[in-house]
C-alpha cells in the first residue's frame, strides 16, 4: 500500500457531501482538447453541455469563502491548442464546455492574489467536473502569505477523546479475514507514507551530485572543523541519506559549537531516534520544547517528533496525544496526516475517519490523506467508498503507481467496485507497461468485472504472461493463470500453472489447495494428499501469525464527545 503529503495550496476533488470544500478537485483518464468557454453559472444541469462532450466548470473565492468577480481562467490541452480564456462573473462562476477528452493546464490569475495552476487536470470525454479554487491575498510586495486568520484551522474540537489501549481481542472491521488481514496490511503502508508525498516529486536524488555535495562538505569539515554552517549542512545531508549514526558526530559538533540553534537540536534528537535511541530523542526534544521562544510550528515539529518516538517505542497512547497536539498548534497536512494514520494502525476507525475527512476537507489534493480515507472506509465496510477515493488518488499525479497498487491489493478482496477501477487500472498499465503488478491488477479487474467473452479472455491471459515475463518469481499471477484455464476446462495447462506458482512462492496456500484438487481429478492420490497436507499446515501457520499479529497491536479505546465509549469499533 508510504507507500501510498501536500501542502496547503493543492487541489482536490471533493465528493458530493463535502460540497462544502474549499478546493475541488477533477478526477478522470487522461485526456486531450478542444472546446469553447461559456461564462454561465457552473450549476447547470448537464444537459446544457453538448452531447459526447465534457465541461469543466467552478468557482473562484478567497480565503474566507468571497466570490472573486473578474479573474482570468484559462485552460490549455496537452494538444498544443490555442487556450481558452474567460473571466469568472459576479458569483466568481466560470465554465467551459464543448471539451474534448484530454489533459488540460487550469490556470487562474488575478490582480492581488496569488496565481494557481492546476495540472495535469484530467477529463473524461463526456465528464462533469467541477473545481473550485481558492485565491490568497498577497501582500504590497507581492509575496503570497496568508494572515493568521488565513491559516487553516482544525474547525473545532475533535469529537473523540483516546482513553486508553487494549489488546485488539475483537479485530474490528467487517468482512472476512482476508478483508481484515488486508485492512491492517493496507493500514501499515499508509503509515509507511508518512514524511513523503504521492504528489511531490523526490528531493534531488541524484547520486553522483549528492556524493559530490558530500565529498565536498567533508572536506570543508576537515579544513575548517569549528566551522557551525558546514558541520550542520553535513550533518543533515547524511540524515536524508540514511547515515543518521554518522551524522550525529557533525551534528553534535556542530550544537557544541552553537547550542542555541534550534534546526541542530532537532536535527540530533531526529537523529537519536533513527538509530533507535529514543530515550536520548526523547530528552533533546523535550529540551527543545522547553524552551520559551519557540513559534508554534516548531512545537508542533516537536511533538509531532515525539509521536514518532513514543509509537517507535511501543507507547502508541503517548504517540497518539502527541499527534493531536501537533495538530492542534500546526493543522498542516503532515500533522493531520500523522495523526490519522496512528488512528488507523491501531484500528480506532471512526477518529481517524473524523481528522482524514476534516484533513481532505483542508488539502484536498494530498493523496496520502487520500489514501488514509480510503483504507479507512474500507476498514468499515464502505468498499466503494475505498475504491472512489483512491482512483481520485490516482488521478493527482498519474504516474506514480502507489494509488494503484492501493487500489489493486483492495479489489483482490472486493470483487463489486466501482467503474473508475478498470479504467485507473488501464491506465497504470499504459503509463507503467513494464510493471509487472501493472498488468497482474488490471487483469484481476477485467476478470471482477466479468470479462467471460473470448476477447476478454485472451486479453487477460496475455496481461496475465506478460506479467510473469516480466517478474519471474510472480507466484499469484501464475496461480491466476491457473484458475483461468481451470475455468475453461484446460485441466493440464491448469497444473502446470499451479506447479509454476508454487516453484516461484512455496508459501501460496491456495496454490497448493488447487494443485492439490487438479491432482485428485486426475486421480493422482499421493500427490494430491501431500498438496493437501502442505495447504494445512500453511493455513495453520497463517492462522497463527495472524493471532500473534493480533496480540501484538495494541487498540485504541475511545470515547466519544456524546459519552458514547468505544474500546472495539466494528
Amino acid at each position: 500500500m508510504p507507500p501510498f503529503s501536500t501542502t496547503p495550496g493543492e487541489l482536490w476533488y471533493c465528493r458530493s457531501r463535502l460540497a462544502a470544500c474549499v478546493l475541488v478537485v477533477i478526477l478522470a483518464t487522461p485526456f486531450a482538447a478542444s472546446g469553447r468557454a461559456v461564462q454561465e453559472l457552473p450549476n447547470q444541469r448537464r444537459s446544457d453541455n453538448h452531447a459526447g462532450s465534457a465541461l469543466l466548470q467552478g468557482y473562484i473565492r478567497d480565503s474566507h469563502g468571497h466570490a472573486i468577480s473578474g479573474a482570468t481562467v484559462s485552460l490549455r490541452s496537452s494538444s498544443g491548442t490555442q487556450p481558452l480564456t474567460i473571466r469568472t462573473d459576479a458569483a466568481g462562476a466560470y465554465r467551459f464546455s464543448g471539451l474534448r477528452e484530454d489533459i488540460y493546464k487550469l490556470r487562474v490569475v488575478m490582480a492581488g492574489y496569488n496565481e494557481i495552476t492546476l495540472d495535469p487536470c484530467v477529463l473524461g470525454a463526456t465528464e462533469t467536473k467541477r473545481v473550485d479554487l481558492t485565491l490568497v491575498s498577497t501582500t504590497p510586495a507581492g509575496s503570497a502569505i496568508a494572515s493568521p486568520a488565513e491559516k487553516p484551522q482544525f474547525f473545532d474540537e475533535p469529537k473523540f477523546t483516546v482513553a486508553g489501549v487494549t489488546e485488539a481481542m475483537n479485530p474490528g472491521g467487517h468482512g472476512s479475514d482476508m478483508t481484515l488481514h488486508t485492512t491492517d496490511s493496507l493500514a501499515k503502508e499508509t503509515v509507511l507514507l508518512s514524511g513523503n508525498s504521492l504528489n511531490a516529486p523526490a528531493r534531488n536524488s541524484d547520486p553522483s551530485a549528492r556524493s559530490r555535495e558530500e565529498d565536498s562538505l567533508r572536506k570543508a569539515a576537515e579544513r575548517q572543523p569549528n566551522n557551525f554552517g558546514t558541520n550542520r549542512r553535513l550533518g543533515k545531508l547524511l540524515i536524508e541519506d540514511g547515515k543518521a549514526r554518522e551524522a550525529l558526530v557533525y551534528l553534535e559538533l556542530a550544537s557544541r559549537i552553537n547550542s542555541s540553534d534550534y534546526e541542530t537540536t532537532y536535527a540530533v534528537a531526529s537523529a537519536y531516534a533513527d538509530i533507535g535511541q529514543y530515550e536520548r530523542a526523547r530528552t533533546e526534544a523535550q529540551s527543545l520544547l522547553a524552551r520559551q521562544d519557540n513559534a508554534s510550528q516548531e512545537q508542533a515539529e516537536l511533538h509531532r517528533l515525539l509521536g514518532d518516538v513514543y509509537e517507535k517505542s511501543g507507547q502508541p497512547l503517548d504517540a497518539v496525544r502527541e499527534y493531536q497536539r501537533a495538530a492542534e498548534l500546526n493543522p498542516d497536512e503532515s500533522n493531520l496526516f500523522d495523526w490519522g494514520a496512528d488512528l488507523l494502525l491501531h484500528r480506532a476507525y471512526e477518529p481517524a475517519l473524523e481528522v482524514f475527512t476534516k484533513g481532505n476537507h483542508l488539502f484536498p489534493r494530498s493523496a496520502r490523506i487520500l489514501a488514509g480515507l480510503a483504507v479507512t472506509a474500507y476498514a468499515r465496510g464502505a468498499y466503494d467508498e475505498a475504491l472512489q477515493h483512491l482512483c481520485d488518488a490516482s488521478d493527482l499525479n498519474p504516474t506514480d503507481a502507489r494509488p494503484y497498487l492501493f487500489l489493486g491489493k483492495m479489489q483482490i478482496v472486493q470483487t463489486a467496485q466501482p467503474a473508475c477501477v478498470q479504467e485507473k487500472l488501464a491506465r497504470f498499465v499504459a503509463l507503467q507497461p513494464v510493471n509487472a503488478f501493472a498488468r497482474y491488477y488490471y487483469a484481476l479487474s477485467l476478470l471482477n468485472h466479468q470479462q467471460n467473452s473470448a476477447d476478454g479472455q485472451q486479453q487477460v491471459e496475455a496481461l496475465l504472461k506478460k506479467a510473469i515475463e516480466l517478474d519471474p518469481k510472480f507466484g499469484a499471477a501464475y496461480l491466476q493463470l491457473g484458475i483461468l484455464y481451470s475455468d475453461r476446462g484446460d485441466s493440464a495447462k491448469a497444473t502446470v500453472s499451479y506447479q509454476q506458482a508454487l516453484n516461484a512462492d512455496p508459501g501460496l496456500k491456495e496454490a497448493h489447495y488447487r494443485l492439490a484438487r487438479a491432482y485428485s481429478r486426475d486421480g493422482v492420490t499421493s500427490k494430491a494428499q501431500t498438496e493437501f497436507q502442505l495447504y494445512r499446515q500453511l493455513a495453520k501457520k497463517t492462522a497463527e501469525d495472524d493471532e500473534r499479529r493480533r496480540r501484538e497491536i495494541q487498540q485504541f479505546v475511545f470515547t466519544l464527545r456524546d459519552g458514547t465509549s468505544v474500546a472495539q469499533p466494528q
